[in-house]
């Protein structure tokens, strides 16, 4: 069974996203969660929700606005139920 779910609140041309999204695909200790993009603009109670605070990594109801590093991302991941040695996603 896969890891929690982590959802990346995004948008194209966003540089900080990009950014996010490189961190995160970066971090091998996320191995077993399995993440999204999420694409706000396509949605406009997302957009309303997020667009002024993009990226934005949600794990559950927890939310990890930028600038966040990868001590911010284990803190908020540190909580979540243990992904599988060999589970898939990240």
């Amino acid at each position: 069974m896969p890891g929690t779910p982590l959802r990346l609140m995004s948008t194209a041309h966003c540089s900080a996203c990009e950014s996010a999204l490189d961190l995160l695909l970066g971090m091998p200790e996320l191995r077993g969660h399995v993440l999204s993009v999420i694409e706000v603009a396509d949605d406009e109670r997302l957009l309303a929700r997020y667009g002024e605070r993009l990226p934005v990594l949600v794990a559950d109801a927890r939310e990890l606005g930028w600038p966040f590093g990868r001590e911010q991302v284990r803190g908020l991941v540190g909580g979540l139920s243990e992904a599988p040695e060999d589970g898939t996603g990240v």
